[in-house]
């Protein structure tokens, strides 16, 4: 009997755990057009959920985002088969997408439910930056601060 409770017990505190550990965080959430007319456009956001990914064999013209509030936030000419688009750009909410192809346009949904953190240009993730030291010699007064690095 007090083998049954334990095994019981773990696996209540084994279901628990697997509800409030996650891999990653979800930035964005992605409602997908499902028309069959839209199927030659793929749209979908990568693993980390932060890059919205366009891929079609048709050219897309242009890119166009109404958030909740109906406002344009974005205004993109594309003129390509594929492109990346960083959701950082956008503010957290509700934003409808539309990508315009020669005929048509086809209109999905990405909510944005996070903040998404900016990334850091390649060459700040190269150097790294040790202190900045404040200077108060009477030689450096138009430079009121000094990187020092090792």
């Amino acid at each position: 009997m007090k083998n049954l409770i334990r095994f019981c017990i773990i696996i209540i505190l084994s279901i628990l755990l697997g509800f409030t550990l996650h891999a990653q965080e979800q930035y964005a959430k992605l409602e997908k057009n499902r028309n069959i007319q839209a199927q030659g456009l793929i749209h979908q956001l990568n693993k980390t959920s932060d890059t919205l990914i366009l891929k079609s064999d048709k050219i897309i013209h242009s890119l166009y985002t109404i958030n909740q509030n109906y406002t344009r936030e974005l205004d993109i000419e594309i003129d390509s088969t594929a492109y990346k688009l960083p959701l950082n750009k956008l503010s957290i909410g509700k934003h409808v997408f539309v990508a315009r192809q020669a005929p048509m346009k086809i209109i999905f949904v990405v909510r944005i439910l996070k903040e998404i953190p900016t990334q850091l240009p390649e060459s700040y993730r190269t150097k790294a930056l040790v202190a900045i030291k404040q200077l108060n010699s009477s030689v450096e007064k138009e430079n009121s601060a000094r990187l020092v690095v090792d």
